[in-house]
């Protein structure tokens, strides 16, 4: 065996994608993307549960009627509901059919509607996992999942942690990837609007950033997988808003929209001082691209769950730098 030269490891193909929101679709289009891509390592950035629970209510003449989107729409027949329960499940929203009694009471009552949605993103989450292990068992393929601000934590910790499935939870770990390569991964960020389940302040997010990078041996050969990208950056550009109405509105200046980059300072600040040779990000879903931060090389696939969209980013990780990427749609 030489002394001196380049190792014969084989390269490491990574599969990223981020904000799926609960859509069906889409995940199942994640978990094929390792065969379809002949990627090796498939990692989920945050955001992955669903937004809104839809109730189907079951009518005393047999048929079923559902407020979607705005709109009431009747159903009749079984394949009628089967599509329905389709269409919701490619939105990322959840489902349950009850009876009208049913709806009412649970109307009146703001935990039980909180503590329904909670059960269903479980019941959802652990069916992913489930489909996941299953498809990935024997491949070789390994799946990292972390969480995102949208996510709450009891039902991020239905993910499997430790064991030797092809399925892991990684937030708040540094994991090896390969021989050289290790992953950093972080779902919080910075304050939102919408005052969404995982928030901190930017003091906060820097204090848990750093304490994460002290596990982290070579920054130079680490791929920080933080759900916030970085501020500024053209990866965090979107329409500045009216924190003071609900919902929040667009800033509107001369007709036009105003942006502004809704990222982190804390993440671009590690990044900087750090150099990694990969940041994966995700979060603002309208702004999509791949960005140079010094050496490190910075990507938001963007996303487009609510269409059954799969935005990625696929990268080659050679010894300590990325050989090769591309976003990908599909």
């Amino acid at each position: 065996m030489p002394l001196f030269g380049k190792s014969n490891a084989p390269a490491t193909k990574l599969f990223f994608a981020t904000d799926v929101h609960g859509s069906e679709r889409t995940w199942r289009k994640f978990i094929n993307a390792g065969k379809f891509y002949n990627a090796n390592v498939l990692v989920m950035g945050g955001d992955i549960i669903g937004k809104l629970a839809i109730p189907i209510i079951r009518q005393k003449d047999g048929g079923y009627r559902a407020t979607l989107q705005g709109t009431v729409e009747h159903f009749t027949s079984q394949d009628e509901l089967k599509s329905l329960l389709e269409r919701i499940g490619t939105l990322g929203f959840y489902s349950k059919v009850m009876d009208e009694d049913e709806f009412r009471t649970m109307q009146a009552d703001p935990q039980a509607v909180d503590d329904l949605f909670h059960a269903l993103a479980k019941e959802r989450l652990l069916a992913w996992v489930q489909l996941a292990q299953e498809r990935l068992a024997g491949t070789g393929i390994r799946c990292y999942i972390t969480g995102g601000n949208d996510d709450y934590s009891d039902v991020l910790a239905v993910l499997p942690r430790g064991g030797d499935g092809p399925v892991q939870a990684c937030e708040g770990e540094v994991v090896q990837l390969d021989a050289h390569h290790t992953m950093a991964s972080l779902g919080i960020s910075t304050p939102t609007p919408w005052h969404t389940p995982r928030e901190v302040t930017e003091d906060e997010l820097a204090v848990v950033i750093e304490k994460l990078l002290t596990s982290v041996p070579d920054a130079a050969k680490c791929v920080f997988n933080f759900h916030d990208p970085p501020n500024d950056s053209t990866l965090d550009t979107c329409p500045m808003l009216d924190w003071t109405t609900d919902p929040p509105a667009p800033i509107v200046k001369a007709g036009q929209v105003v942006l502004h980059g809704a990222g982190s300072q804390s993440v671009r600040v590690a990044i900087e001082t750090r150099q990694p040779m990969l940041g994966l990000h995700g979060h603002i879903h309208e702004s999509p691209g791949v960005i140079r931060i010094g050496r490190s090389v910075c990507v938001n696939p963007g996303s487009e769950y609510g269409e059954g969209v799969l935005r990625g980013f696929l990268a080659t990780l050679g010894e300590g730098k990325v050989e090769g990427y591309q976003l990908t749609s599909g």
